[in-house]
């Protein structure tokens, strides 16, 4: 069941690419752990295609395409080859591996959103199957090299973008199958859909944009505090039976003088 972007080999060619270097984001992080090649193949192809293998079998798309598109594999493997030969020179080029880590968030969101509702799922089900494709892999990947997880550790806008792409993917959807847009049309709103992800992704990382934490507190604010928490002043100096003596203050009260107990009475 082919979606929109599948549709057209320029936009396979460019998916072919971010799962490449999806792997290389995953085979830089196995190198940075000293593990042996076969290793860095293995989180390669995990960190590519991981999102993608829980998303198809969530659906009950199976055998996924993480395991039965050759082309998919064979970038996702060649990745981890490369890096293995290459991590020094890889590894510099900051910048370019953070932009295309954003072309392939907003793909595989995009990618993995309009194929759950080819499937028939509700347009919630399906944010939540672009959201897996997006980041499942990378979160997969965090475990089994055991660090905190990107999607938590990132403090910049990371999967804020892949909700964003997987929401507006899913409105797309809705006017083509309400019969507003046709399949060029529906095409060009998912480019245009990726490029709002890769650059919410890259304004985030040049602008320190973060999202806001915790509301600062300094103090507890509590229902029934006021009446049972509250604690009497005691004076040192002062007995029980004169506290409860004091005379009422008021202008009937004369100065220095005490109540008698038939007063009070």
């Amino acid at each position: 069941m082919k979606v929109a972007l599948e549709s057209n080999a320029i936009f396979m060619g460019i998916e072919y690419l971010a799962v490449f270097c999806s792997g290389l984001a995953g085979g830089l992080a196995a190198v940075r752990k000293h593990y042996d090649i076969f290793s860095i193949l293995i989180i390669s192809w995990v960190t590519a295609l991981g999102g993608g293998i829980v998303r198809d079998v969530l659906l009950g798309a199976v055998p996924p395409v993480g395991i039965t598109d050759r082309g998919l594999v064979f970038s996702a493997l060649g990745s981890g080859i490369v890096v293995a030969l290459a991590y020094l020179e890889i590894s510099h080029f900051t910048w370019t591996l953070i932009i295309v880590d954003a072309m392939a968030l907003g793909l595989f969101a995009v990618n993995g959103t309009a194929k759950a509702m080819a499937y028939g799922t509700s347009g919630m089900t399906a944010v939540f199957m672009g959201m897996i494709t997006a980041l499942a892999g990378g979160l997969i990947r965090d475990m089994l090299i055991n660090e905190v997880p990107i999607i938590i550790r990132d403090k910049h806008w990371y999967a804020v973008p892949s909700f964003m792409g997987c929401v507006l993917t899913v409105i797309v959807g809705k006017f083509v199958k309400a019969g507003m847009l046709d399949i060029t049309q529906e095409m060009v709103m998912d480019v245009l859909i990726v490029v709002v992800v890769v650059a919410m992704r890259i304004l985030s990382v040049k602008f320190n944009f973060v999202l806001p934490g915790a509301a600062r507190r300094t103090h507890m604010h509590l229902i029934t505090q006021t009446r049972y928490l509250r604690r009497p002043v005691i004076h040192p100096n002062v007995t029980v039976r004169e506290r409860t003596d004091e005379p009422e203050s008021g202008p009937s009260a004369k100065a220095g003088e005490r109540p008698s107990r038939h007063d009070e009475s």
